[in-house]
């Protein structure tokens, strides 16, 4: 998607360790044009599959995944990283891995919100070490719902989720993939 490519040059500052922050537009200041734009795209590439429901994690990928969920006409659900009150009944739980905050999170979804009748799309802002959305399929698993496919914003290509999930047969489309980037230059190179 050249338009999310063009912003990334843009306004993306690449830091040391692989990190490319996105925070003026994507993950904690949110330009609601591009996202809109970016909502529209994947719709557009999974237009081939049924999907009831789209599934992310808590922060970052819930605003994307509203985005795409309206024109998808369909519910979000979000994995939450910790328990709370508010959650009543039985709930599907995992442990995911933060490739930015380098620690574990115990992550649950309550069983009303995730059914064996369910087609899913994951939907999520990056795509590096693929551990979130490992999470994310074993609680679609766990509950018997069906894994239609995983719509990522920005995949790191140069790291190993996203070749690791499509190994595994897993459809993965991501709007930008990075195969490289340097921090000491700022140079950003995009897959074609």
């Amino acid at each position: 998607m050249k338009l999310l490519e063009d912003r990334i040059r843009k306004d993306g500052n690449i830091k040391a360790g692989n990190v490319l922050k996105v925070d003026s537009f994507l993950n904690h200041q949110i330009d609601i044009k591009l996202l809109n734009e970016m909502g529209k795209e994947l719709k557009r590439v999974f237009s081939d599959v049924e999907v009831t429901k789209i599934l992310t994690i808590e922060a970052s990928g819930i605003a994307i995944a509203a985005i795409a969920a309206q024109y998808f006409e369909v519910p979000v659900v979000f994995a939450k990283k910790s328990v709370s009150i508010n959650i009543d009944g039985s709930v599907y739980s995992t442990k995911i891995e933060s490739f930015t905050h380098k620690r574990i999170y115990d992550v649950i979804v309550s069983k009303k919100y995730l059914s064996a009748e369910d087609k899913i799309l994951v939907v999520d802002d990056f795509l590096a070490n693929g551990c979130a959305v490992d999470g994310l399929i074993d609680l679609i698993e766990e509950s018997g719902a069906q894994l239609q496919g995983v719509g990522i914003a920005i995949e790191k290509g140069f790291q190993e989720g996203g070749k690791r999930l499509r190994g595994r047969g897993v459809r993965v489309e991501s709007l930008a993939i990075i195969d490289a980037m340097n921090d000491e230059t700022g140079e950003i190179v995009f897959r074609q």
